[in-house]
This record gives structure tokens, C-alpha cells and sequence, in this order.
């Protein structure tokens, strides 16, 4: 190999070293879920640091022109000895790997690892090893051992993530940062080599900003840590700030406050460091933070193995379709939703079937492509690559159970990608499955403009009939839903002579009484979906008053797969969320025929789209508002119109429960000021519209107070929104709505995209229903009917007392057998608890 010197001189200039701020993608394939444990082990790219497995390196040498790859390859190897921590020093923290993920812990990958790192340069994969490299150059050898080393020690991106996901307290500044007292005593601080002054302990080691002691911490509920000195000087001395050494980093470190007793923030913390001879940009990480420690905790007491059919032998399966997924701290809730949908065919022809399509059009990092990553994911899931036995660790716990673990996928790329910017699903605290399915269609919609749209397999269409008791006259409208929410109706219990006398033997004390779980039949639950609600106050504009209506709730359209989500999840007295224990008979096939709208009927007479009349100030009348062809000499052109006062009180009671202040100015208008229920029952009726949030505008006006012109609207802003692919005409249907807005309007546009797909905009610039007056009202949302017809073909289920807590399992039907998809565990189902469901998927049956 003696052009390896001439091969790395040619590729040297595209070498580079990371930085602070580097993506370092070592521990995952971009596009795979291929990882140095794979074989062929993973490629990370040398330039941009993206990581590939063996399948793909040369696709991404193709595409990019980067030949410089380093080649990571790990090997299990068996644990030599078990019980080391017996004498000497303190016991070693247990989890001890950097990389957090691992089930059970930290694991330093050397004691688990065999590792293998060298250069290799594409096309031909030729390998530069290490000894390679010391015959080299100096300029090469300096610069490629540079870049190797700095892979190598950086934080993989899916580590960091982690750490920023964590959802830790957020830590204040420290009322003694600003004025912290140092004593000029001589002392400085070595970069390394670190011990506790009084123990020698090597680990868990802080410093006292105040004197510049170096002591160990405190001793952990586990037994790890340290002795306590740093905590016992603080007491003899008052001194309040220590930081934690090995945690210092040009970004940071972490501090302890001993008076506040929390983690803290030191502004001040360079200066402080300087102050003892530590330079805070030279400082590199060698120790976790209390962050990082937390997780450990976390993940080794936090393994669910409830709702998993305990007490029946489950058989592993594995192949194609049945591949589990890594619980990456609470994230039970995704791996379940994610596992239902992937095996709709919908979701598979778009993402599983285009894989390769896709991955060639991916952009240059494709780990922030959402298609790429959904692709990635699907393909994981029904590949079969991964759905292998995962080895067995070796650990004193493996002979309790029967093991149904896989290699399994870890969708860390997925899951941060998915929940960026989210206030929740950022997290890795416990979510709402339902939540959750509704933002990931909410995020199909968005990405699925312009192709094929596998979430319009779950869109329906609802029609809600009104009709005035007094008048008898009705109103139709229409809105879009993808989940059905069916009621409990606790009063239908079939059990309810058990219950009382569980509860009263609760009452009294008897800790023998048994749990009885409410038995509530599926029929009287269809029944409280499908009967008539009665509205009170509610403002008929036939008859110009407050009256009693009935509102009924039917199928417009049925989709070609049907969610129901069973309304578990409720308030107590107190407002605390609680979950109804309930089994509900959820049958495997449904008919919903019967719940087929039906329109106006023959004969029927519809209610007038008439304003309520506005209420008027008696000594104040407004010459109107200028017409369309008006000026300010003619007052002839004004239209007569007098201006409404709204009743603020109402208007800011419904502005206080969360609604816009325009949509709450028009509902106590268009209810004529009667009231707080009849403005709500307006808003609950018209949330949907597309001007819901949009200004007030009376009838007869060109534009009422507070709108748009459009000669207004930045053009910046519409510039903008045009640039996302939306047209001029939408751009400034959104930049009205939202008062000018960008942020705002960028929201609106996304949240009424149904709305916005129906104005066909025509080469003028405006819509055709516009330009061409009208003539025919705009297409409605694009959505699949048929029979209303289903089998059950999945369900999700949820253990604990709240979506706050607990654990999700996803049951999916797979050739006949159910199957029970538990994270990791993949098994064949013995006793499906479908009575016990949260969240149903239906199939439609084809006659």
C-alpha cells in the first residue's frame, strides 16, 4: 500500500477536525439504523460528520465527492470477571459509558467493546490504519490524527440530544454568583489529576470556588459518589459554591450551591475559574454531569414491563414487520403509534416502497429531512434487518423471564426531529399517545403538499345538525376530523351493584376489598356518541331570540381506516387528571351505517344566515363606514350603519379561557350580547372556520376595524410565505387573519391548509371563485368515503393513572395472530386485552 501516503495527501484538505457546535454523528447511520455494532460497523464522513453504514458510504461518496471516511467497528466481548468493586477504592459509578442509551445504564464501551478505528478512502475503500499513519508526513500524520482523535472524544449527537431532551429543572442564578467572596490564598488548580484532599478519591470530584478546595461529593443512594467532604467543608466553613471538575467546558459547568441547595448558574463562572488558574476555553469534559447522572438513574429504575400479558409465556417473533423499538426514556408513546402506522399500506407505499427515491433527493444532511427519517424509520420497522435476538448481556437478571428483546431500532433521529420546537414531545417526559398521532399527521399534512398523502386514510368528514326547537329549521355545516372520541357514559355500567359494594368496603376500611373495573358495554358508548345534545341559549335567527336546540353529530364521509379514541382521560373535583378504569366490549367488527349523514331533508327549511342584531349605544350613532366608491364630501355613500358595543366582560371571560380576542368579539356580536353560554356555544360552532381568528367585520363594511388592507401587508412577510410554496392570494389571506403577523400567519397558514388547498388560484394572482364571481362555491377537503364497514386490526393501551405517567403497548393484528408490540419485545399474543384499549384502529371492510 504504498500510495496510502499520496491517497491521504490528496484528501487531506477536506479533513477536518471538529469544533464546538459540531453535529458528530457516531453512534448512528443517517440514513440506516446501521451503528458500529452493525456489520461493516459505520462510516462517519471525515468533512461533514455525518455517519453511514456500510449500505449507503458509497452512495453518499457519489453524491457528495468526500472520500475520507472513518471506519468504526465495535465487537462484543464476553465480561471477564463480575465482582471487582469488592475492595480499595469506593464502588465505580455503575453506569460509566459517556454514550447514554444503553438499556441498563452507562457502560463504558471498552469493558464491553473490542473497537476498531481506521481511515478509509473511497472509492476503493482503502484502509489507513493507525501504524499507517506514524510513516506518514508530518503534516498529514498531525492533521488526520487530529481529526480521528476529535471523532472520536466528541459527544455524539444522539447523546447530546438526550442530555438537552432531559427534562431537569431549569437552573437559576445563584444569589451569590455576582459578589462571591474568593480568597487570595496562592492556590491553583492542575487541569487533571484531580484527588479529594482528604480521601483521595479520583471521582466525583468539586472544587469551592470560595477557597479552592478540592473534595468529593456526596455519597449516592446506590453507594457510589463520594464521602461527603465537599459538603461537610461547606458546613464548617459557610463557603456556598463548588463546581463539579471534570465538568468544565467552554460552555460551561456544573455549580452547586450548598446555601440554595440546587444546581445553579454562575455568570460569573470564567472569572471565578481564573481566579484558581483554570481557563474555562481550554477545559474539555472528562466527567458526567449531573444531568447526564440523572438519566442513568432514570434508565436503570425506569424499564416497564407492565401491560405485557405477565403470567403467560409469550414467544418471541421476529422477521419482516415485527421489529421492536428502543424506549428511549417515556417514549413508549411514539414506538406504539409508529408501529400501527406502519402497517397501513398507505404510510408504507409513501415512505417504505420510495426508500430509495427518497434517499437519493435527500439533502446534504439528511438527518433533518423529515421524509428521510420517516423513510428510515418505516423501512427499519418492516425490513426484518433488525429484527434479530438482541445477545444476551450476561446479567444475573436474564434467568427470571423468558427473553423477547430484539436489536430493535433506536429512533433517536426520529424522535428529535418530530419533537423540535415542541414544548412536550422535545421532551422525555411521558406523553398522550392520541397527542401524539394527531402532530405527526399534523406534520404528514405539512411535509405532503404537493404527492401523495397517506394521512388521508384517517380524514373523514363530520356533519353537525342544528335545528331550532321553536322553529324547527336547521343548520348544516361540515368540518374535518381524523379521530373519533368516544364518550364513557360511567351511568351505564353493567356492574354497578360490584362497584357500590367495593367502594363502601373501601370506605370502611377493608384493605381485602377487590378492584372492580367498571363494565361499560360498547353499544351504550355508540349511543352517547350518536344522540341528540341538547344546546340551551342558543340565538336562532329564525325567530330572532334565545331558544333550545338540538345539535346531532353524523358521518359525512367514512375514511378508509377509522381511529377511536376511548375518553379515558378526565378531571376530578379538584381538577388533579385522572383515568376512568374501564372495560369497554370493543367488538372486532364495526358497523356505522347507521351514523351516515344525510343532509338537508325534504321539506326541511334551512335557518336564515342572519346577524343578531347588535346592541347600540342610545346617544351615540356613527355616520357608517365608507363605501367602496365613498368619499369624505359625501356622506350620501356611507353606509347607515350604527356601531355595536360588545359587552367586555363577556368578551374577556372567553379571551381568559384561552380563544383569540377577534373570535370572541365576533361571538358576543353575532350572539347579540346575550350572554356567556350563548357566545361559547358560537365559538364551539365555528372554530373551524377558515376567518375564525380573523378581525370583525360588520355586515355591509369593505373591512372593519383592526384589518388588513393589502396595500399594508409586508411584502417582506409575503415574500416569505410565497416562498414556502404557497401562492400570493393564500399569503395574504393568512397575513389578514393575522393582523400582519409572520409567526402568526406562518401558523394559521399551516393549521388551515384544507381551507387554503380549495382556492384554486388562477394566473391573475387571485382565486377563481374571486375572479370569476363566484360561480361555484370552492371544493371542500379532499377525503375518501365508502361503506362504514370495519374490522379491528390494532389498539394501543395505556397502564397508569394518568397520560402524565405509565406505559404504552401497541397490539397489531399480523396474519390472523395478534402481536404484541412492547417496546423491544415483539411476541405473539395469548390473551389480547382488547377491553382494555385506549386508542382502537379500524380497517374498512371490502364488500
Amino acid at each position: 500500500m504504498a500510495d496510502v501516503g499520496e491517497l491521504l495527501m490528496s484528501v487531506l484538505s477536506t479533513i477536518r477536525v471538529p469544533k464546538p457546535g459540531d453535529r458528530v454523528h457516531k453512534d448512528e447511520c443517517a440514513l440506516s439504523f446501521s451503528s458500529p455494532e452493525s456489520e461493516g460497523g459505520l462510516y462517519v464522513c471525515m468533512n461533514s460528520f455525518l455517519g453511514l453504514g456500510s449500505q449507503y458510504v458509497d452512495r453518499h461518496h457519489a453524491r457528495s465527492g468526500q472520500r475520507a471516511y472513518l471506519h468504526i467497528t465495535r465487537t462484543r466481548k464476553a465480561k471477564e470477571d463480575d465482582g471487582n468493586s469488592g475492595s480499595g477504592h469506593p464502588p465505580k459509578k455503575k453506569p460509566t459509558r459517556l454514550a447514554i442509551g444503553i438499556e441498563g445504564g452507562f457502560d463504558v464501551e471498552q469493558e464491553q467493546y473490542e473497537e476498531d478505528v481506521k481511515v478509509v478512502i473511497l472509492p476503493d475503500r482503502q484502509e489507513v490504519t493507525s501504524e499507517d499513519l506514524a510513516t506518514m508526513p508530518d503534516v498529514v500524520r498531525e492533521r488526520v490524527s487530529l481529526s480521528m482523535a476529535g471523532i472520536m472524544a466528541a459527544d455524539s449527537v444522539s447523546h447530546t440530544l438526550q442530555v438537552q431532551q432531559w427534562d431537569g429543572e431549569v437552573r437559576q442564578e445563584s444569589k451569590h454568583a455576582a459578589d462571591l467572596k474568593q480568597l487570595d490564598n496562592g492556590v491553583k488548580i492542575p487541569p487533571s489529576g484531580w484527588r479529594c484532599e482528604v480521601c483521595d478519591l479520583q471521582e466525583n470530584i468539586w472544587m469551592n470556588l470560595t477557597d479552592g478546595k478540592v473534595l468529593c461529593g456526596r455519597r449516592y443512594f446506590d453507594g457510589s459518589g463520594g464521602n461527603n467532604h465537599a459538603l461537610l467543608h461547606y458546613q464548617e466553613t459557610g463557603y456556598p459554591l463548588a463546581v463539579k471538575l471534570g465538568t468544565i467546558t467552554p460552555d460551561g459547568a456544573d455549580v452547586y450551591s450548598y446555601d440554595e441547595d440546587d444546581m445553579v448558574l454562575d455568570s460569573k463562572l470564567p472569572e471565578h475559574l481564573a481566579h484558581f488558574g483554570i481557563d474555562m476555553m481550554t477545559m474539555e469534559k472528562t466527567e458526567r454531569t449531573m444531568t447526564e447522572l440523572e438519566i442513568a438513574v432514570n434508565q436503570r429504575v425506569g424499564e416497564w414491563e407492565v401491560i405485557q400479558e405477565s403470567g403467560t409465556t409469550l414467544r418471541p417473533l421476529f422477521g419482516p414487520g415485527l421489529t421492536g423499538m428502543k424506549n428511549l426514556g417515556n417514549s413508549c408513546y411514539l414506538n406504539s403509534v409508529m408501529q400501527v402506522l406502519f402497517t397501513i399500506p398507505d404510510f408504507q407505499s409513501k415512505y417504505v416502497s420510495n426508500i430509495d427515491k427518497i434517499i437519493d433527493e435527500a439533502p446534504s444532511d439528511p438527518t433533518q429531512d423529515f421524509k428521510t427519517q420517516v423513510a428510515k424509520l418505516g423501512y427499519g420497522l418492516l425490513s426484518g434487518d433488525y429484527s434479530k435476538p438482541a445477545p444476551d448481556p450476561g446479567e444475573e437478571n436474564g434467568a427470571a423471564e423468558p427473553r423477547g428483546d430484539q436489536i430493535g431500532i433506536a429512533p433517536q433521529m426520529f424522535k428529535a426531529l418530530v419533537g423540535r420546537g415542541h414544548p412536550e414531545f422535545s421532551t422525555n417526559r411521558q406523553q398522550d399517545a392520541q397527542e401524539f398521532l394527531l402532530h405527526f399527521i399534523n406534520m404528514v399534512e405539512r411535509n405532503c403538499r404537493s404527492g401523495s398523502n397517506p394521512s388521508e386514510a384517517f380524514r373523514f368528514l363530520v356533519e353537525e345538525r342544528i335545528v331550532c326547537q321553536q322553529s324547527q329549521k336547521a343548520k348544516y355545516t361540515q368540518r374535518v376530523d381524523y379521530i373519533v372520541q368516544l364518550p364513557v357514559p360511567m351511568d351505564q355500567a353493567t356492574n354497578t351493584e360490584e362497584l357500590q359494594e367495593a367502594e363502601r368496603r373501601r370506605e370502611e376500611g377493608d384493605s381485602s376489598a377487590p378492584t372492580v373495573r367498571a363494565q361499560i358495554p360498547f353499544t351504550a358508548c355508540m349511543a352517547a356518541l350518536s344522540e341528540p345534545e341538547i344546546l340551551t341559549d342558543f340565538w336562532s335567527s329564525a325567530v330572532q331570540a334565545k331558544t333550545t336546540a338540538t345539535k346531532t353529530t353524523r358521518f359525512a364521509s367514512f375514511p378508509d381506516h377509522l381511529v377511536i379514541q376511548i375518553k379515558k382521560f378526565t378531571f376530578g373535583l379538584d381538577w388533579v387528571p385522572k383515568k376512568l378504569d374501564v372495560s369497554i366490549d370493543v367488538p372486532d367488527t364495526l358497523d356505522l351505517s347507521g351514523l351516515r349523514a344525510t343532509g338537508q331533508q325534504p321539506g326541511e327549511e334551512l335557518l336564515p344566515e342572519v346577524a343578531p342584531p347588535p346592541l347600540m349605544t342610545p346617544d351615540v350613532e356613527v355616520k357608517g363606514i365608507l363605501g367602496s366608491h365613498g368619499n369624505e364630501e359625501d356622506d350620501s355613500l356611507y353606509s347607515p350603519l350604527l356601531s355595536p358595543v360588545l359587552d367586555d366582560s363577556t368578551v374577556s371571560q372567553l379571551c381568559e379561557m384561552g380563544f383569540p380576542l377577534e373570535a370572541c368579539r365576533k361571538a358576543v356580536y353575532y350572539t347579540g350580547n346575550t350572554g356567556i353560554d350563548a357566545a361559547m356555544n358560537w365559538i364551539m360552532s365555528h372554530m373551524d372556520d377558515p376567518d375564525f381568528s380573523a378581525p370583525l367585520v360588520l355586515p355591509g363594511c369593505s373591512s372593519g376595524p383592526g384589518t388588513t388592507p393589502t396595500e399594508s401587508l409586508s411584502e417582506e412577510h409575503l415574500a416569505t410565505i410565497v416562498s414556502m410554496g404557497f401562492s400570493r392570494d393564500q399569503a395574504t389571506k393568512a397575513l389578514r387573519a393575522t393582523s400582519n403577523v409572520l409567526d402568526r400567519a406562518v401558523d394559521w397558514i399551516f393549521s388551515h391548509l384544507d381551507d387554503l388547498e380549495s382556492m384554486d388560484v388562477s394566473e391573475g394572482g387571485r382565486s377563481a371563485a374571486e375572479s370569476e364571481g363566484g360561480r361555484d362555491p370552492p371544493p371542500g377537503p379532499r377525503v375518501r368515503d365508502g361503506p362504514g364497514k370495519y374490522e379491528l386490526f390494532a389498539f394501543i393501551s395505556h397502564m397508569g393513572t394518568s397520560t402524565m405517567c405509565g406505559h404504552y403497548v401497541a397490539h397489531i393484528k399480523k396474519d390472523q395472530q395478534w402481536v404484541i408490540f412492547n417496546d423491544q419485545k415483539v411476541c405473539a399474543s395469548e390473551k389480547p386485552p382488547k377491553d382494555l384499549g385506549y386508542l382502537y384502529f379500524y380497517r374498512r371492510v371490502a364488500e
